[in-house]
């Protein structure tokens, strides 16, 4: 059974950092997710799959799993492009899309 050790990256709906610093052990799926004909809800076979370990470091989450004799993947994850941009560049007379509002 083979783990997957990521830091979550945050949510499309939300600017903020929460729940991002901490990297997450979670297995991966060995079966597949199946609909239940008459009520429509999805159900699974793997118990594995519901298992979820939080650690505050990568390092943390490596021992753990070797400790375990766990066979993992590590994601390391992508570094943050943030552009720099001041709020007076809104209302320039040059840009490159139109004023809308």
């Amino acid at each position: 059974m083979m783990a997957r050790i990521y830091r979550p990256a945050r949510t499309a709906m939300s600017s903020g950092e929460a729940n991002t610093r901490e990297w997450v052990l979670e297995y991966e799926p060995e079966a597949a997710r199946s609909v239940e004909p008459l009520m429509g809800y999805t159900s699974s076979t793997d118990m594995m799959s519901q298992i979820r370990l939080r650690f505050d470091s990568k390092e943390e989450a490596v021992a753990y799993a070797e400790r375990n004799d766990i066979p993992y993947r590590l994601l390391e994850p992508k570094d943050k492009k943030r552009r720099a941009i001041a709020y007076s560049d809104n209302f320039r007379r040059d840009r490159l899309q139109p004023w809308t509002h």
